[in-house]
């Protein structure tokens, strides 16, 4: 294989001019050099805020009341422990995005190698259109219901591809805009949701039976480490996406504030909206397993706050599928995907539009087996975060943690080339995890061996996974970078290379 250094073969967009500076981002894959980092952690808390605007976290906090038999003070233990695990990860490994300003599915070559990122990368890229698929539906179906609540439209196959088409084109709008539309919109959206939390508040306040909230007896201890791996599994899934959002920031950014910023923006929705779960299900319990609790809640709801209610939901979908395919963009040029960042993110929306209509008007049957289909897929996300942590840690003491032109190198002159492009350490450490990860899988037509353990029955396979990768990969020997590569030109700031940790 010929080497190559040509920004164009990977499907980025180079520009003279900061990749970030206009209303439309322009730079792709290719590292931000330092005199573009004008990033500032605190943008980090609305990014973080907005991934979090879902309204399964109140199926979830609903779950806890009902099926795990926990009272309001473990359902509260139980989100902010799952906020903490689940973001701290995302917090931890968004540091690599400031070390090599790069997103985390080009950081991953150093990791895996540049052929061999290429197989996590493609399962990442094939779940992140898969559940953008599904929220689009979700979404739609959400506008769909504003429609007949507020104005008395009932659905019909030509409203829905309208509202399906109008909510894919809105998240398209959004994620291909880039880093600039996603910072106004995620910070909008905090402010909305704060608003629809003192509503909510209001609400509750007003009709919920206090007594028979703080009376309901306290749980076990294992149904509360089962709660925090349910709830922390949805955050884990935005792990690889971290660096995405961190590559603007200057390297003398503090780790830790990078860390509690991410912490912090999650929690602030994850606590509230896990606890009004529960709150409600003390007098709704149907809320728990709730097929569709968009259209669910706002059926219950009475109108004055079912319709802020269903636009916060609308909201948050839409910024959650923009988050992810504004990172799918990466994914797709790292994938080889020789098209401008913002063409890139066209992929996954067509893909989105296509299989939402199949969906909703075609296969509507077959959206279980998808989501099925999906969750087996999300088994990889936790075995290339472990293998990725190890190998991010083993670099925290480098003077220069990832060489921006050996990323950018497919050849065999790369520094990541390791063997035939391939880092063996690290794709063994994955693959290992990912069989071990299905091995506690339960779902509806796979049942893994170790599916009725505890680990496996109360949804915590995907925290062995981890640490199954992570012991394997630190166990192999340390991965031997190509010694043939150039050295690293960049100098990384003066003030970082004095941090020995973070």
């Amino acid at each position: 294989m010929a080497p190559t250094m040509d920004n164009a073969a990977e499907g980025a967009n180079v520009s003279s001019t900061d990749g970030a500076a206009s209303a439309i981002e322009t730079r792709g894959i290719e590292p931000v050099p330092d005199h573009e980092r004008h990033g500032r952690v605190r943008e980090l808390f609305p990014t973080w805020v907005a991934a979090n605007i879902s309204v399964l976290l109140l199926t979830m906090g609903a779950a806890l009341i009902v099926f795990n038999s926990l009272n309001f003070w473990q359902v509260l233990i139980v989100a902010a422990c799952a906020a903490l695990v689940s973001f701290g990860l995302v917090g931890v490994l968004s540091v690599s995005g400031k070390w090599g300003g790069a997103p985390g599915a080009m950081l991953s070559r150093a990791t895996f190698g540049v052929r061999g990122n290429l197989f996590p990368g493609a399962i990442l890229w094939v779940a992140r259109f898969g559940w953008e698929t599904i929220n689009a539906v979700t979404g739609a179906y959400a506008v769909l219901t504003v429609l007949d609540l507020v104005f008395g439209v009932k659905s019909n196959t030509a409203l829905i591809v309208v509202t399906l088409l109008a909510f894919v084109a809105c998240t398209f709008l959004v994620s291909g805009m880039g880093r600039k539309a996603l910072n106004v919109c995620n910070t909008w959206s905090t402010y909305l949701f704060g608003v629809f939390s003192v509503l909510v508040l209001a609400y509750l306040i007003a009709n919920i039976k206090w007594d028979e909230v703080f009376s309901k007896p306290a749980g076990t201890t294992a149904m509360m480490v089962a709660g925090i791996g349910t709830i922390a599994a949805g955050g884990i899934s935005w792990v690889p996406t971290g660096p995405d959002f961190a590559r603007y920031l200057p390297h003398s950014a503090s780790g830790k504030k990078i860390v509690g910023t991410t912490i912090s923006g999650a929690g602030l929705v994850m606590v509230p909206m896990v606890l009004m779960g529960a709150v409600m299900a003390v007098s709704t319990p149907d809320l728990a397993n709730a097929a569709d609790p968009v259209s669910f809640l706002g059926d219950i709801l009475p109108t004055w706050l079912a319709v802020p209610y269903l636009i916060t939901a609308i909201v948050g979908m839409l910024l959650i599928n923009s988050l992810s395919m504004y990172s799918a963009g990466f994914t797709a040029q790292t994938m080889g995907v020789k098209l401008p960042r913002a063409m890139a993110v066209s992929i996954n929306a067509v893909i989105s539009l296509v299989g939402g209509l199949m969906l909703m008007l075609v296969a509507k049957s077959f959206l279980s087996s998808f989501i099925t289909f999906l969750i087996l897929l999300a088994v990889s996300f936790s075995a290339w975060i472990g293998v990725y942590a190890v190998d991010m840690f083993r670099r925290r003491s480098r003077a220069v943690r990832y060489d921006p032109e050996a990323l950018m190198d497919t050849g065999r002159t790369s520094r990541y080339w390791y063997v035939g492009g391939f880092c063996w350490q690290a794709m063994t450490a994955w693959g290992v995890a990912l069989l071990a990860g299905l091995s506690f899988t339960d779902c509806a037509w796979f049942t893994g061996p170790l599916a009725t353990t505890f680990v496996g029955k109360y949804g915590l396979g995907w925290a062995a996974t981890i640490v199954i990768s992570a012991i394997v990969m630190a166990v192999l020997p340390t991965p031997r970078e190509n010694g043939t590569a150039p050295v690293p030109s960049q100098r990384e700031d003066a003030a970082e290379r004095q941090k020995a940790a973070v």
